[in-house]
């Protein structure tokens, strides 16, 4: 394939930048060869001219396609290339949040400089267990992987953390070792794996230090070997350092710090244990304040203290040895604070009494003189003298930093030492994974010492990276049969050899520094004339003479010579070591003298060696101390690196590349630059380069053909896929360089994957065009012929519609027509007809009219003069009438204005006083106020009314007398002209009249106006009394309204606070469980553990001498399950088991034992919270006992008077019975009771008929006194149960039984006695026996009639028996009583009195037993039974055969009861091992299940705990549950992981619990039981204890039957529900790269969906068979559903090239086939569909569109299952499978997190697949009926008998 055909238009290539390293442009136009330039538009639109090297013609690098770029492995890339490798990483840290990334077999860690939450224990234990490339790039899949790999290929693992300081190599390997820690544990409680974790914090505080780039900074090397056993558990550690950087300690560059310890000494020095140390702030010592950078953001160096020490605690150094470093470093700060000064040129002097100096000598322990004389001389030996030389300040300064230093990594040393004391164990190590956490290729601006070995240490590990690498492809390509052509290489051995061979840099260096007068100077020149001219890869810089130039395979680097020679010597002043061993601090000795000790194994660690001279003359020992002394730093940093690399160089190799984004620590920011070059640092694009070199791109069949089946037609698919693909391949790449066909893969070149993608998506892009063209073509014809048809459809319609309006009127012009013509001549005629008649008519009317006319003018005459006659006399009526009804009108108006004005008053008083009382109720005082008010008024009212009346009166009366007198006057007028003189006086007089008449009406006036005024106020008042009322209506209205609406938010929020509470207590009540059930589970796990090594301890202490093998079969929970008589078995099993258990470990046993004791205690405690809660019932339940105990006394009572009675009557038969035989005694002489005699048949028969009565009695008594007996048993049972019981029934049966032999052997002698007495005297008697008759004959029938009775009531209930007893006691009495009578009246009334107040009495008991007679109905019944039948078997095993032929007995009428199945079974105790055995321990549960009910294993064994109740044997009950619980747990742990058995027996142990609770008694156990089952409850025992544990053990089982489960489920769920394409065609299948095909991959059968399905249905038979119930299935179904869901979405979330359009389709269609099994069995509304609810939320977040804010509130609301985490990291996983899917933008992601920001919820990633939900047994009744369960044979179970 030509380059041209990809250098086509649109074509996108990379272009150097000097900002960006590479920029991304597009090709405007083709590139044809010859071309000199390139056409190009970059990014941003801008047009350039990219030139081509006019040499080389290299075109520039292509980018790949879109669909590949954020890939988790660099190798899937189809371009190979740096600027590829560095777009990926920069794609995948900044827009999808993804720090990790494969690069082949290099995890490539980019530091993120932010907490990221994907280091938690879900994390760990989801990538627990997966394939290297199942999952996302992460730290935890390499560790994972080299875990895998130890166990798989029993070979050793390490794995190298590389990256230069601030990268994130020290936390990789921190994470690398928890996740060690956590997935393997350790073998034991001495908790290794923690101690192993524990070592980082140390490590931590004294190596590590704030650089500029890099806050914690390692500032050494470290290589962790982490130890497993044959098991793979982590056994113990050793840790090996490589080159501490001591010179940090005594200086520091700016904006640095030395290391942490220090500062946090500093920090904590106001401790009050810290005084002696004499510390302050970190400022006030040179050490720490050079950097003038003290403190970090965000940390507390007090609290990491506290974090180191108790690390150092758990590591187990004690707090005299952490005093002691401490004490150490305090010395060390005070000593760089001695300050030394010139005395002259050549010397210097400590002024007397420092300070510091005299902290430094009494925290070391030395004298004050010493140390300050040889801070400041030093003493030089010759062959033949010693002298002492003083120093320069200068000098001294500098051995004081130097002894500061060498303090430091003894100091170091002796931690490291004893950090890998603690790590080791006693057990063998099998094999380990070493961790190597160590410096990266560093360059600076001044390169040194340090610089030169960390990079000559990477030159090293590269080289055996690029072996490693190289193998690695040879291997690959030699496995799938690849033609092997050898590969280019980098091979960095010429620069190793620079530094390491003879005559290398180091070699004269070492020269060098044994010089006499070696210096730097002199060194570089050595340098130059060895190297300058034979290596190319070593130069020297044009401007220096002190300075060299090496050529890494990262980069060039310049060293400088400065300094090279002194810390390759690393001298100390040898008089000053000396004052240091002579101290009194013992630590402090330690340290000295531990550095003259042989090195160890692992290697001397660098920096610690120094020029230390004892003696002149050294002895043997010290002679060779002094040598190893002597080695240089170069020396021993290159012996200790050849050890590490043979130690690589054995084991399998995994690396992690640690890239630091940037040197400002920001987070999620990345620099190119820096990128590029760390990566062209670390080795990946080496890798790169080698993989590129071959054939990078590789494909197995079955992924080309799914990818590639587009590009083939139907003819080229061939049944054998590798024939399909070899001939598309031919047919597509001419070129077949470019591919190689493997025994599995297909390998193609660099870019070949790229080619075929792109003719895919141009094959897609034309199959896209050409379906565009084909729906557009159909969609349009579609149209049009729906169009077409409907014109056609409306032209049919309206023409059919003209034709039809046509021929309507066509017919209706017809018919018109027809209807005219009948019509005109109907017309016609009518007009005819109606003329004539008209003319005749106009004709008689006419006629008519004129005669009627003439005859009424003359009428008109003769009426006139009537009719004037009557109008006139009517009009005169008229007119009086008129005037008659104006009268009466006028009169009407007044008496209506008269009558108005009275109303309106009335109204007015109305209106002001009742109506408004009846409206305004509540303002009745301020009315009745106005009432009073005015009555006032209105009498004033009438009082001026009444005066004005008066007043008229008055003036009406004076104006008659007036008018009288002015009559008088005018008759007297002229007698007045004769008084002219009168006039005068009588004119002043009326007009003084007329001035009051006036001044009255005035009054009047007034008056009128005032009562105006004030019926205007009070209408006024009224109204505004109406609308305050009104107001006030309104008012109340409005309160009354508020009032209800608040009552109903009350009601509203008290019903949501109360949903909310029982919400709450629900949540509550679950964690509970939760709590308490994982409580279980751990002390199940501490048991097994527990039991796990007594077992090996035994196997190891079996084939030890002097020890004795002990089986003890005696289980850890014994103290849980057993009682009191079980502790001496414990004791004698300690016992049994001492020998074995002394070679335990006693801090792990007292571990474990304390671990018990505290979940035994936090168990109980939950025990006691929930038996509080039953503390109300207890103590109701005590008074109920108290009552019934009154009760019961009083029934004892009367049962002790019938029991007298019984005796009397007793006593009575006895004694006539003696009478008898005193008679026959005495007539023995006579002969008349001869055998055979009449006489002595009769006396026989009531002889018989006496002992019938008699044992009759007897029976009674025995009823009674064991119906008593048996009442206080069970009384004193209940109160103390654990107690052993008194069995004082059976006493006082053998007393009875005894009785009864003796008596049935009196009377035989009796009757051997009188039959020879009777034969000798028959005759004797024959008068006496008929005098005798009579009376016999009377106590026969009254002996016959006391037995019917008592068969009576033998047959009766116990209750209505006592009933019985007491009529027939009172019947007795009543014939007593009349005999008595008889006799003497006057004792019969006294003793009728007596008689009437015991029956009262005995109603009364009757009444109390009544209450009380239910509950011991059943012991009654039980007991007579037995008595019953001992008794009929003693009297027939008292008579001979001969007595029962020949003697003629009449039968006693006492019927016995048939005997029936009760429903238990009786075993014996020895038998009780067969029956475990049988029944649980080798049962299968196949057969059970499939040919016997469910459950019959637990009914039998509830059957057998009946009969051990039924007999009061709590022994036995103890021992039968004891065992049956111990041999569950056994069998479960010895096939626990076998679901049939774990199901079989979780069903069997809850119907057992069930039935326990059944037959207990209690009446809430009791609703559903019939008479039957309430008869077969237990009698004697409360086994409430026994059900918790029960119950206990049933959690376990269902926890137990959720992980097998699991187990089981756990390798289908992704595969069925992520990977296998359930719908054929519509995932894509993309390149996986390296890591999908690494060897870690097995080859396991693909699991499906029908997989699940079928494992699910067969989960659910299984279940069913067995008799599981159903609540508790639906639990078990609710908790697969979890399962699958919880562990399908994490995989999915830890999964980039899961998060697709496709695979979100997939998975919904998965989860609908899930519900659909769901609805086919039934199981839909119980809460199993609800826990897939995230599962689908998030394959709905792959399918909606993400781009506008819309989405992203449709995203918001849809997703509430979803955590904001796990919703972004979906989005940022999203990865389109084709090109016309589009990913989502960084800016869509930031508006989800806005939205979702104020969401309450955890910060978890993943589901907890561990999570459990707690499980709840509910009670479950069985119909099924004890006494009808039969035992099949083959349950080998014949030694039980049904009772």
């Amino acid at each position: 394939m030509a380059a041209s055909e990809l250098y086509t238009k649109r074509a996108r290539v990379w272009i150097p930048d000097a900002e960006e390293v590479w920029k991304s442009a597009e090709l405007n136009k083709d590139y044809k060869n010859g071309d000199a330039s390139l056409q190009l538009m970059l990014e941003d639109g801008t047009n350039i001219e990219h030139k081509l090297d006019p040499k080389t013609k290299n075109l520039p690098y292509l980018r790949n396609p879109d669909i590949l770029v954020g890939e988790n492995d660099l190798t899937a890339l189809s371009y190979l290339h740096e600027p590829a490798v560095l777009h990926n990483l920069k794609v995948r840290f900044m827009d999808s949040k993804l720090i990790y990334t494969y690069c082949g077999i290099v995890l490539v860690a980019i530091n993120p400089y932010e907490t990221l939450g994907i280091y938690g224990s879900d994390i760990i234990n989801a990538y627990s267990g997966q394939n290297m490339g199942d999952m996302d790039p992460h730290i935890f899949a390499v560790a994972e992987e080299a875990y895998k790999q130890m166990a798989r290929d029993e070979r050793n693992q390490s794995i190298i953390v590389s990256g230069e300081s601030g990268a994130g190599k020290t936390v990789s390997a921190k994470y690398a070792m928890r996740y060690f820690a956590t997935v393997s544990g350790s073998t034991s409680e001495a908790n290794v794996e923690q101690k192993v974790l524990a070592s980082n914090p140390i490590m931590e505080a004294i190596g590590n230090a704030k650089t500029t780039r890099n806050d914690n900074s390692s500032r050494f090397g470290k290589y962790i070997e982490i130890g497993f056993d044959t098991r793979y558990r982590i056994i113990g550690a050793n840790m090996r350092t490589y080159l501490l950087e001591k010179s940090r300690v005594v200086f520091q560059a700016d904006e640095e710090r030395n290391y942490h310890i220090f500062y946090q000494l500093c920090a904590s020095s106001h401790l009050p244990e810290f005084k002696m140390l004499k510390l302050s702030s970190a400022n006030d010592f040179l050490y720490t304040r050079q950097g003038r950078s003290p403190v970090i953001d965000g940390v507390d160096d007090t609290k990491e203290l506290s974090s180191t020490r108790k690390a150092f605690t758990l590591l187990g150094i004690n707090e005299s040895n952490q005093m002691g470093l401490f004490q150490v470093l305090a010395a060390i700060l005070h000593l760089g604070n001695v300050e030394i000064k010139d005395r002259d040129s050549d010397s210097s002097v400590i002024p007397p009494n420092n300070g510091h100096l005299t902290a430094f000598c009494d925290l070391v322990g030395v004298t004050y003189q010493d140390m300050s004389q040889w801070l400041c001389h030093r003493k030089l030996k010759t062959a033949t003298e010693t002298y002492i030389k003083t120093l320069p300040r200068l000098q001294a300064t500098n051995a004081r930093d130097a002894l500061s230093k060498h303090i430091y990594a003894k100091l170091f040393n002796w931690i490291v030492e004893h950090v890998n004391k603690a790590l080791i164990t006693n057990f063998k190590q099998h094999s380990f994974i070493g961790v190597l956490d160590i410096y990266g290729f560093e360059t600076f601006e001044i390169n040194s010492f340090e610089q030169f070995c960390i990079n000559y240490a990477n030159e090293k590990l590269q080289q055996q990276f690029n072996m490693h690498v190289f193998k690695l492809e040879q291997e690959e390509y030699m496995k799938e049969q690849i033609p092997w052509t050898l590969i280019d290489f980098y091979d960095n051995q010429p620069c190793i050899n620079l530094i390491e061979a003879k005559m290398g840099i180091l070699d004269l260096l070492d020269e060098e520094c044994k010089m006499p007068k070696g210096s730097d100077d002199s060194w570089a020149q050595k340098l130059y004339n060895t190297h300058l001219k034979t290596c190319s890869l070593f130069e020297k810089p044009r401007m220096s003479n002190r300075a060299f130039i090496i050529q890494h395979f990262a980069d060039k680097v310049e060293y400088q010579c400065d300094g090279f020679l002194e810390k390759n010597k690393d001298t100390v002043n040898e008089e000053q070591i000396n004052v240091l061993k002579a101290s009194k601090f013992p630590l402090l000795v330690e340290l000295f003298h531990d550095g003259e000790k042989a090195i160890s194994p692992t290697g001397q660690v660098p920096g610690t060696g120094g020029r230390t001279r004892l003696s002149i003359k050294p002895e043997k020992g010290r002679e060779k101390s002094s040598k190893e002394h002597k080695k240089t730093v170069g020396c021993q940093f290159r012996n200790s690196l050849q050890m590490l690399m043979e130690t690589l160089n054995a084991t399998t190799p995994h690396y992690v590349r640690c890239i630091k984004p940037n040197d400002f620590k920001l987070a999620f920011s990345f620099d190119p630059k820096r990128a590029v070059q760390q990566l062209r640092a670390c080795g990946v694009l080496e890798t790169i380069r080698i993989s590129a070199a071959g054939f990078p791109s590789r494909w197995t069949y079955q992924e080309f053909f799914s990818r590639y089946r587009v590009l083939m037609k139907q003819k080229d698919v061939l049944p054998d896929k590798r024939l399909t693909c070899r001939n598309v391949l031919e047919h597509l790449v001419q070129d077949q360089d470019k591919y190689q066909f493997g025994k599995t893969k297909i390998f193609f070149r660099a870019g070949q994957v790229a080619y075929l993608e792109k003719l895919r998506a141009e094959k897609l892009r034309a199959a896209c065009i050409r379906i565009q063209k084909t729906i557009r073509c159909w969609l349009a014809r579609k149209k049009y012929l729906r169009k077409r048809s409907a014109a056609v459809t409306i032209q049919r319609f309206t023409r059919g519609y003209q034709a039809r309006c046509l021929a309507k009127f066509m017919r209706r012009t017809q018919a018109a027509t027809t209807i005219q013509k009948y019509q005109r001549m109907c017309v016609e005629k009518k007009r005819y007809r109606q003329k004539q008649a008209a003319a005749l008519v106009m004709q008689t009317i006419l006629r008519a009219y004129m005669a009627r006319q003439k005859y009424r003018a003359l009428l008109r005459e003769s009426k006139v003069v009537i009719i004037q006659k009557r109008v006139r006399g009517w009009l005169a009526r008229c007119w009086y009438k008129r005037c008659l009804v104006s009268l009466v009108y006028l009169q009407c108006c007044f008496r209506r204005m008269k009558a108005r004005r009275e109303l309106k008053k009335l109204k007015i008083e109305a209106r002001s006083v009742e109506h408004f009382k009846k409206l305004n109720k509540g303002m009745e005082n301020k009315i009745m106020q106005l009432q009073r008010k005015l009555d006032e008024q209105n009498k004033e009212n009438r009082l001026v009314n009444e005066r004005l009346v008066g007043l008229e009166n008055t003036y009406t009366t004076e104006s008659e007398r007036m008018r009288g007198e002015l009559s008088r006057l005018r008759g007297a007028e002229e007698d007045a002209k004769n008084k002219g003189h009168q006039v005068t006086s009588l004119l002043e007089e009326l007009e003084k009249l007329r001035k009051e008449l006036s001044s009255t009406q005035k009054e009047k006036k007034t008056i009128e106006d005032w009562a105006q005024t004030y019926r205007s106020e009070m209408e006024k008042m009224v109204s505004e009394l109406k609308d305050q009322n009104g107001s006030l209506k309104k008012e109340k209205d409005d309160l009354n309204r508020l009032i209800q609406e608040q009552s109903q938010q009350m009601t509203e929020k008290m019903a949501r606070a109360i949903l909310e509470e029982t919400q709450q207590l629900k949540t509550d009540l679950n964690e509970e469980r939760s709590r308490y059930q994982n409580l279980l589970t751990e002390h199940l796990r501490l048991e097994e553990k527990y039991d796990d090594l007594k077992e090996e301890m035994v196997s190891s202490n079996v084939s030890k001498p002097g020890h004795r093998r002990t089986d003890s079969t005696h289980s850890s929970n014994g103290s849980e399950y057993t009682y009191n008589s079980e502790c001496t078995e414990l004791e004698d099993g300690s016992r049994a088991t001492e020998d074995v258990t002394r070679g335990i470990d006693t801090s792990l046993t007292l571990k474990l034992q304390k671990r018990l004791t505290e979940l035994e205690q936090e168990k109980q405690s939950l025990r006691n919270e929930l038996e509080n809660k039953e503390d109300q019932f207890q103590r109701a339940r005590a008074r109920d006992d108290v009552e019934f105990k009154k009760a019961r006394g009083a029934e004892l009572e009367y049962e002790s008077l019938k029991r007298q009675e019984l005796e009397s009557e007793n006593k009575k038969l006895r004694h006539d019975l003696k009478e008898i035989r005193q008679s026959l005694v005495g007539n023995a002489a006579t002969g008349a009771g001869a055998p055979g005699s009449p006489a002595y048949k009769v006396v026989l028969e009531q002889l018989n008929a006496s002992c019938e009565e008699l044992e009759v009695r007897k029976e009674e008594v025995l009823i009674l006194r064991s119906q008593l007996v048996s009442q206080k048993e069970a009384m004193h049972h209940k109160e103390t149960m654990t107690e052993p019981s008194v069995y004082v029934e059976d006493v006082s049966k053998l007393k009875d039984a005894g009785e009864l032999k003796q008596a049935y052997v009196g009377l035989k002698d009796t009757n051997r006695l009188l039959e020879h007495q009777l034969q000798t005297q028959r005759r004797g008697y024959d008068s006496e026996v008929e005098s005798l008759r009579g009376e016999l004959q009377n106590v026969k029938e009254e002996n016959n009639r006391q037995q019917q009775l008592l068969a009576q009531n033998l047959q009766l209930p116990p209750e209505a028996r006592i009933e019985a007893s007491l009529q027939h006691e009172i019947t007795r009495l009543t014939n007593e009583n009349l005999e008595l009578l008889a006799e003497d009246p006057t004792a019969s009334r006294e003793a009728r009195v007596i008689i009437l107040r015991r029956m009262v009495d005995l109603m009364e008991q009757l009444e109390k037993q009544d209450r009380t007679i239910r509950k011991l109905k059943k012991q009654l019944k039980v007991y007579s039974k037995r008595i019953g039948e001992m008794g009929a078997g003693q009297t027939e095993g008292q008579t001979s055969p001969g007595q029962m032929v020949d003697e003629p007995i009449h039968p006693v009428n006492i019927p016995r009861r048939e005997k029936d199945f009760q429903g238990m079974l009786e075993y014996n105790k020895e038998d009780e091992l067969k029956l475990v055995k049988n029944l649980i321990l080798e049962l299968k549960p196949r057969g059970v299940a499939v040919n016997l009910i469910p459950g019959l294993p637990a009914y039998i064994l509830f059957m057998c705990l009946r009969h051990a109740d039924y007999v009061n044997d709590d022994q036995k009950v103890r021992t039968l549950l004891t065992s049956t619980i111990n041999s569950i747990k056994k069998i479960l742990k010895k096939r626990g992981d076998d679901f049939e058995t774990v199901s079989f027996w979780l069903s069997n142990t809850c119907r057992f619990l069930h039935c326990l609770k059944q037959y207990s008694g209690d009446e809430a156990f009791m609703k559903h039981n019939s008479q039957r089952q309430n008869e077969h409850c237990l009698s004697n025992f409360d086994l409430a204890e026994y059900r918790q544990v029960i119950s206990d053990l049933a959690i376990q089982i269902y926890q137990q039957l959720i992980k097998c489960m699991e187990n089981i489920l756990q390798p289908m769920i992704v595969s069925g529900m992520l990977e296998h394409e359930t719908i054929q065609g519509v995932s894509g299948v993309k390149p996986t790269g390296l890591r999908k095909r690494t060897s870690s991959i097995a080859d396991e059968g693909t699991y499906t969906l029908d997989s699940i399905l079928r494992q699910l249905s067969a989960f659910h038979s299984t279940m069913c068979q067995h008799g599981t119930d159903p609540e508790l299935i639906k639990q078990v179904v609710k908790q697969q559903f979890y399962i699958i869901g919880a562990v399908t979405l994490n995989n999915l979330l830890l999964r980039k090239d899961m998060c697709s359009w496709s695979k979100g389709m997939q998975i919904r269609y998965n989860v609908s086939q899930l519900e659909e099994w769901l609805r086919d069995k039934g199981l839909m509304t119980f809460g199993a569909k609800e826990t897939l609810e995230p599962l689908i939320q998030a394959a709905q977040l792959l399918q909606v569109k993400k781009k506008t804010d819309e989405d992203a509130d449709a995203i918001c609301s849809m997703c509430l299952g979803l955590t904001t985490a796990q919703i972004v990291k979906v989005l940022n996983l999203y990865t389109p499978v084709n090109e016309f899917e589009e990913r989502v933008s960084v800016s869509f992601i930031r508006t989800i997190q806005t939205r979702l920001r104020d969401r309450c919820e955890s910060p978890q990633l993943l589901m907890d697949t561990k999570m459990i939900y707690p499980v709840t047994f509910p009670f479950s009744p069985s119909s099924l009926a004890l006494e009808t369960i039969q035992i099949p044979s083959s349950l080998n179970l014949g030694f039980l008998t049904r009772v």
